[in-house]
């Protein structure tokens, strides 16, 4: 079989896929957006009723590693999927996507016994994952700023310290946690590793659950305090932990991007709805030029944020990622999503900041996309500084590269 053919037969398997998952977010899922809101025990019983579903239906954890369960190889395959999956709010936990990233790190950076451990259960279905970065009153991208330590004796890590903005963190059975295991005189590039905990060790304690505007995503923070796991849960190679965190974030941020596109579509299908709705007939919003102007807008920002992360997946698939593409595929998609959904919410009025529609919810979402996997400040001044550095090197960007 040529590369080409297999690569289309791919690509088809894909689109099948997104068609499925299509199907079944708005047949089983967006019936239920309302209740699923609630994040309560009934609402939680719902999401894991519908999570059971979709994995009879063999849609969940399509961009799981092909050895453990995956059927897509590729991350630009993926994308027509994962806007799919992103149209409602709830996917994330229902398909199992929001482990995807976990899967990834932990087949190619753990050992025997953090695939035994961690991986094999979280493949089964029977363990959730976290990950611990980001620590109460420090920015959570900057390395040098890890208070958490974690130090090596008689063959177990002992571990201290805190991380807030947990995600998973009110279900997480193991979070990866990452740490300070050099010295204070350690270059940062090797001062910092990432250490699997299971969240039932003595010394681990869910502190309290944090709301993102008023509202519960799961997140919160915990502490670490003389917390002792095995010497082999240790993630990669022992000071590898910024190179791994790099490695998260590349990957890390191209998913929420592709979900985000997919949440700012359904912006985009919800102002098709409203302007031919009989509201919007009698108001007749589809001869307004602003009305226009929103659906143009919309459009143009979903569809060039959708090939900047087709074009950043395609350096991850190759093996090469590209820093500058990723960052600003990224900040693409969080761009889109707020002009959609501020868009739609301006054309529904009253209704859009209710609880009779999804945009109130989806513009939380679109506010914290600016910060999240790294606010755009702190991405604009990285992507500008390599740009800046490039041209010390060559006279021309090549887009082609």
């Amino acid at each position: 079989m040529t590369k080409a053919l297999e690569k289309t037969m791919h690509t088809e398997l894909a689109r099948t896929l997104a068609c499925q998952v299509k199907t079944f977010v708005d047949e089983r899922i967006i019936p239920h957006e309302l209740q699923l809101a609630h994040r309560d025990d009934r609402s939680l019983q719902l999401q894991s009723d519908l999570a059971w579903q979709a994995r009879l239906a063999g849609l969940c954890n399509l961009f799981y590693p092909l050895s453990h369960g995956g059927k897509i190889a590729s991350l630009e395959d993926y994308l027509i999927v994962a806007e799919q999956e992103g149209r409602t709010e709830f996917s994330q936990e229902i398909f199992g996507s929001h482990t995807a990233l976990d899967a990834h790190m932990l087949l190619r950076f753990g050992n025997e016994a953090i695939h035994r451990r961690f991986l094999e259960p979280m493949v089964a279905g029977t363990a959730v994952p976290s990950y611990g970065m980001t620590e109460p009153g420090h920015s959570g991208s900057v390395p040098n700023l890890i208070a958490t330590t974690a130090g090596l004796s008689n063959g177990k890590w002992h571990i201290n310290g805190r991380k807030w903005f947990i995600s998973n963190a009110d279900r997480a059975t193991f979070i990866t946690i990452l740490a300070r295991t050099g010295n204070p005189d350690t270059a940062v590039n090797q001062a910092l590793s990432m250490i699997m905990v299971p969240t039932n060790t003595p010394g681990f304690k869910m502190e309290r659950r944090l709301t993102m505007m008023g509202h519960s995503y799961g997140q919160g923070e915990i502490s670490l305090h003389a917390v002792q796991v095995p010497e082999h849960y240790l993630l990669g190679g022992c000071g590898s932990g910024t190179e791994l965190m790099n490695k998260r974030l590349n990957l890390g941020r191209l998913l929420r991007a592709m979900n985000w596109i997919g949440l700012a579509q359904r912006c985009l299908d919800l102002m098709g709805a409203r302007i031919h709705s009989a509201h919007g007939k009698f108001s007749r919003l589809a001869d307004k030029q602003l009305v226009r102007q929103h659906m143009v807008n919309a459009y143009h920002v979903i569809a060039s944020a959708r090939e900047l992360i087709r074009v950043a997946a395609r350096s991850v698939d190759a093996q090469c990622p590209d820093d500058i593409a990723i960052n600003v595929a990224k900040m693409a998609a969080s761009h889109a999503l707020c002009i959609a959904s501020d868009s739609a919410v301006q054309l529904y009025g009253a209704e859009g900041l209710s609880d009779l529609t999804p945009l109130f919810g989806i513009s939380r979402i679109a506010r914290s996309s600016r910060i999240l996997d790294g606010n755009d400040e702190s991405l604009i001044s990285s992507v500008g500084r390599r740009l800046i550095n490039f041209y010390q090197r060559e006279p021309v960007y090549s887009f082609d590269r």
